[in-house]
């Protein structure tokens, strides 16, 4: 009888596969770094920022881990594509891209008490390109080369980072809206296309973050005095589970989608957060 170990190793371990994280200077980026890591993935780390990516890296190092840091904007196609080579040649064939670049735009926010009519048509824009085609040319860059594999080898996976905003109107973030809305259609219509040309060896998935406490988002939803914010508060009501997420609760979802014991799932989106999207509000 083979062992429980065993058995959960063969579902759920990483080992030896080789992930590489977008937006891994972020705070759901780097906890999905650091997840992978700790699953056995050797992990590529792709970011704008150089010294939080490189702190990143010996982190993960010191820990156990094996990481390495490959600065570069996801909008940069040139760029990429550099990474691409390096990566193949420093920890070997990609398996695993996570598109965790994103993220909302200042400007492209509706003020409280403005108006959507007047929005700067070029932040809106900006907001478009930073979260689908921040997601949409690494999955061009990386993608081919990862199906390029055996049959009997463990499949490839694209686990896309979406949001309770594609599919809930949640007020003022429009164009962050509309973009993550984009990202989930492009999540499944490419998982279609990538199992029809590739026998099943690419898999495409998402995962859908309810309200996760982050650096980006903790004015919005904390006070000064680290209370909630009106708008927290509002959230936390219409979250079943009664509270804001921790970035750290994403971890095994995308652990799972991007393991064995995932190999027959594709072309979904899976939402983390908390009852958020399964409540009514009655």
């Amino acid at each position: 009888m083979i062992s429980r170990d065993a058995y959960l190793n063969d579902l759920f371990s990483l080992e030896n596969r080789v992930a590489l994280i977008t937006g891994a200077s972020g705070t759901i980026g780097e906890v999905l770094a650091r997840g992978l890591a700790a699953s056995g993935a050797k992990v590529a780390l792709v970011g704008r920022r150089v010294e939080p990516l490189e702190q990143l890296a010996r982190s993960i190092c010191s820990d156990g881990g094996t990481a390495s840091a490959f600065p570069a904007d996801v909008l940069d196609r040139a760029a990429l594509e550099t990474v691409r080579n390096d990566v193949s040649t420093q920890l070997g064939r990609l398996d695993i891209l996570v598109n965790a670049a994103g993220g909302n735009v200042p400007e492209a926010t509706v003020p409280e008490g403005g108006s959507f009519f007047e929005q700067s048509g070029s932040a809106f824009e900006r907001a478009l390109d930073l979260n689908l085609m921040g997601t949409v040319i690494p999955i061009q860059v990386f993608g081919a080369a990862m199906a390029a594999r055996e049959a009997h080898e463990p499949t490839a996976s694209i686990v896309n980072v979406s949001s309770m905003a594609a599919d809930r109107a949640i007020s003022r973030v429009a164009a962050y809206s509309a973009a993550k809305a984009a990202v989930e259609n492009l999540t499944r219509w490419l998982a279609v296309t990538a199992a029809r040309a590739y026998e099943g060896r690419l898999r495409v998935n998402a995962i859908a973050p309810g309200f996760f406490l982050g650096a980006q988002n903790r004015a919005l939803l904390l006070t000064p005095q680290g209370q909630p914010t009106e708008r927290a508060r509002t959230v936390i009501e219409h979250t079943p589970a009664g509270r804001l997420g921790d970035p750290a609760e994403l971890v095994s979802t995308v652990i799972w989608l991007c393991g064995r014991g995932a190999s027959f799932v594709t072309g979904t989106v899976v939402p983390v957060d908390g009852g958020f999207s399964a409540f009514s509000g009655v």
